[in-house]
């Protein structure tokens, strides 16, 4: 499995921007499927987003879906979550994941028990 290295997460004031970024250590081939999720104590992780790189598809939950966005960059290897108009609520940590998927179908399904490749997690706090 591949290696992910986060970037540094920060604090922002509600209504505001960031951008988290997650590095591979290997090339991303067309059969991954890439993931961010966010996770706050004492809670399940949840899957914000999901992309898989093979036809570029994305989705996001309902929760994040026009304020979030994200990305992946065959050729610098890295996926990156552009989080705009922040919310209070979007407070977290924030991990991204990878793993090897058949297809978009299967790839959109899977939830944080079905990747096996981590980031380190990245905290994100958002001020009212």
């Amino acid at each position: 499995q591949p290696q992910l290295f986060q970037s540094e997460g920060g604090s922002v004031q509600s209504g505001g921007s960031l951008t988290l970024s997650c590095s591979l250590d290997r090339t991303l081939f067309d059969n991954y499927c890439m993931a961010w999720f966010r996770q706050i104590p004492g809670q399940d992780r949840e899957r914000v987003a999901a992309s898989f790189i093979g036809n570029k598809h994305r989705e996001y939950s309902d929760s994040v879906k026009g304020r979030f966005t994200i990305d992946a960059n065959k050729p610098k290897k890295t996926l990156s979550l552009q989080m705009n108009s922040l919310k209070t609520e979007d407070t977290a940590m924030y991990y991204c994941a990878a793993d090897l998927s058949n297809s978009w179908d299967d790839c959109r399904t899977r939830d944080a028990a079905e990747f096996r490749a981590w980031g380190q997690g990245t905290q994100v706090t958002v001020s009212s």
